[in-house]
């Protein structure tokens, strides 16, 4: 178990706005920097990082947290998983207090499968570049491939030899179990007995995790031979997920970022040629077709992606299917189609990095003109009415996949050009698509539900369960509710305080508290002869003893959760909250609301008040008028609605005697008015 001084190190290193940006596109807006969330789909930018305070927080589904938070939220990582990205980043050496067996056998093992993956590649790399069959083998072929050695390296390339279970021998000899070798799929065991070795005569592309930790390899066979499979894989294990993984993503992540657009090719080899040609953006899937997984990786970085796959017919029918996947991914997407027997790898070699991405930017068109290109429409074509009616419904089947409403209306408009028809005609056309998912969508759900059920119908008495009737379809409204259109659709629903009129001056207490409890205001007040004097005390404390004071509290009970809490260490002598107290709460209300009240989304730009010459003081500088006006209001809004009820009491009392102490009171609350509204300078009404 990590230790908490080790914890603090860690915490006290981290900067949080390098973490999430690895995974988020941040951009600097004062004292903050701000994305896309990654937890929930948005145009806008609603995702704020606060580095002064170490925290993060979306103003859209409400997530928010620190980076430890967001790397277990994000990547799924458990608390020390977390804790050991950081240190890693940070170069701190972790000291570990004992672990239970248990905890030690499931880390012990979860470690073997990364290390023994590390081990294999850098003896894979090694081997390339120093064994005579490496060499002669291995790296003549990626050198025949137009690859430079710097790139070999920052792939991290390598070669295994073609000998029947040399990397085994090599492995067990370093200390390695059979156990982790075969899990990591590097390791092939027999069940008659005998390994070996997986990839041999191989040249081996290492996959790299987003944090740059080999997790799995694929391997390219150099012989011809129709009994041996051209590309091989590491099979999926606790670390490796084909269908969750990118090849070249850890080495892309930044470029992508910084291009805001994604190239999407087939092969590794595609990609490797692809960075080396200068086009670093571009990852490619791993040995597996393309997964709405894969697309939510890329989707961290950017939502623009070009597809980049073989002009082939199966090349353009992967690209196709693509597109319906990114479509549906909220993905914006174009194409580009390569010359017949061209890939982005052929292309460079033979041409040239710079002629490869002119041809880039020259070709690349949307997938209207794709459509329209790979089909070769012609006039005869277009007028045939059943070809017509096949690629309209081929075309609109993907346009209504398509999440934003204004790029799905402009793919209307260019298909109803293409195919010489009213726009109109199509928008029914494609209503009907929409509708047709939609129905599509509740019949599966149906027959998930009925598996469930009939897995779970399992009667001890040997009768069968009872047969559940199916119910009955929805109407279209009813659809329309249960799978909203993209109109309809909107980010998760955050609960967050109800502001009142009331609550604005609660809030601005909380926020106070928060932000500047720790800082010192002086305040008037009488000494022990009963003379004026001045003295110094914090703001939480000015707080605290005005409003616990006169017994006051506030409307909103998360508000008064919070001053609670600062109450409470301020009568205990105790440290008042920070970030970390309301990071870690369990309390998601609790936690969302004090994180939103740290973050300040809204700056003047510095720039733009030295152009106009104008001084603006900073909220710490009238942090006493602030904290004053505060408190005056909020006791103005608690009198004013005292002085309601005693309104309302006056009217319907009966007794003369209630009578006359009602009215005092009121007299008395008038009074404490007056004195308010005049220490804030209003004109009493």
């Amino acid at each position: 178990m990590i230790n908490q001084e080790t914890i603090q190190r860690i915490m006290d290193a981290t900067r949080i706005e390098e973490v999430i940006g690895e995974f988020v596109s941040l951009k600097k807006r004062g004292g903050n920097h701000i994305g896309c969330c990654p937890f929930h789909n948005e145009k806008t930018p609603s995702f704020y990082v606060s580095p002064g305070k170490g925290i993060y927080k979306c103003f859209g589904c409400g997530k928010a947290g620190n980076a430890v938070g967001f790397l277990m939220d994000y990547e799924h990582y458990t608390y020390p998983e977390a804790l050991r990205y950081l240190a890693n980043k940070y170069n701190i050496e972790i000291e570990e207090e004992r672990m239970t067996d248990e905890q030690r056998e499931r880390q012990s093992e979860r470690d073997g499968l990364f290390h023994v993956s590390e081990f294999a590649q850098k003896y894979f790399a090694d081997l390339l570049h120093h064994d005579e069959t490496g060499v002669a083998v291995g790296l003549s072929y990626f050198h025949q491939r137009g690859l430079s050695d710097d790139i070999i390296n920052t792939f991290g390339l390598g070669y295994c030899l073609d000998e029947w279970s040399n990397f085994t021998d090599h492995a067990r000899k370093n200390g390695y179990s059979d156990s982790v070798l075969e899990k990591t799929g590097l390791t092939v065991f027999r069940d008659e007995g005998g390994a070996y070795d997986r990839f041999r005569g191989r040249v081996m592309f290492p996959v790299y995790s987003i944090s740059g930790r080999v997790i799995g390899f694929c391997g390219r066979v150099l012989t011809s031979g129709k009994q041996t499979a051209k590309y091989i894989n590491s099979p999926d294990s606790d670390i490796y997920d084909k269908g969750h993984t990118l090849y070249g993503i850890y080495q892309a992540r930044n470029a992508i970022s910084r291009a805001d657009k994604c190239y999407l090719v087939e092969g590794n080899v595609d990609v490797v040629s692809m960075h080396q040609s200068g086009v670093c953006n571009t990852v490619a899937s791993c040995g597996t077709s393309l997964t709405s997984d894969q697309i939510r990786l890329i989707k961290r970085y950017t939502r623009n992606v070009t597809v980049l796959y073989d002009g082939d017919a199966a090349g353009i029918k992967a690209t196709l299917r693509a597109v319906d996947l990114l479509f549906a991914e909220e993905m914006h997407v174009r194409m580009v189609l390569f010359p017949d027997q061209e890939d982005p790898d052929s292309y460079a070699q033979k041409y040239g990095s710079t002629q490869l991405q002119t041809y880039l930017k020259e070709h690349e068109e949307g997938f209207v003109a794709y459509k329209k290109r790979t089909l070769n429409l012609g006039d005869n074509e277009i007028l045939d009415p059943i070809r017509k009616t096949e690629v309209l419904t081929d075309m609109v089947r993907s346009i209504a996949l398509v999440q934003n409403p204004i790029e799905q209306q402009e793919y209307i408009r260019e298909t109803a050009s293409m195919l010489r028809m009213r726009e109109d005609v199509l928008m029914q056309t494609l209503a009907k698509a929409i509708a047709d998912m939609k129905r599509q969508a509740w019949k599966e759900e149906q027959r998930e539900q009925a598996r469930a059920q009939a897995a779970q119908s399992n009667p001890t008495d040997g009768q069968p369960g009872g047969a559940v009737p199916p119910p009955l379809e929805p109407t279209d409204d009813e659809l329309d509710a249960l799978y909203p259109t993209p109109e309809a659709a909107t980010a998760p629903a955050q609960v967050l305080p109800d502001l009142r009129p009331a609550e604005t001056q609660e809030r601005k207490i909380v926020t106070l508290l928060i932000n500047y409890g720790n800082a010192e205001v002086p305040q008037e007040g009488v000494d022990e002869k009963g003379n004026p004097t001045t003295f110094t005390c914090t703001v939480a404390q000015a707080i605290v003893a005005e409003i616990a004071g006169d017994e006051l509290t506030f409307d909103n009970p998360v508000y008064q959760q919070i001053f609670d809490l600062y109450h409470q260490a301020i009568d205990n002598h105790q440290a008042l909250p920070d970030a970390n107290l309301f990071v870690t709460s369990d309390d998601t209300l609790l936690r969302n609301t004090a994180l939103e009240l740290m973050i300040n989304k809204y700056n003047i730009s510095k720039l733009w008040l030295e152009r106009k010459s104008i001084s603006i003081p900073t909220p710490e500088h009238n942090l006493r008028t602030d904290m004053e006006e505060s408190i005056l209001t909020f006791k103005q809004k608690k009198l004013d609605r005292q002085l309601e009820n005693n309104s309302y009491q006056i009217r319907e009392c009966k007794n003369d005697d209630d009578m006359l102490i009602l009215i005092a009171e009121r007299e008395n609350m008038l009074s404490l008015r007056k004195a308010i509204c005049e220490r804030l300078h209003r004109v009493i009404v």
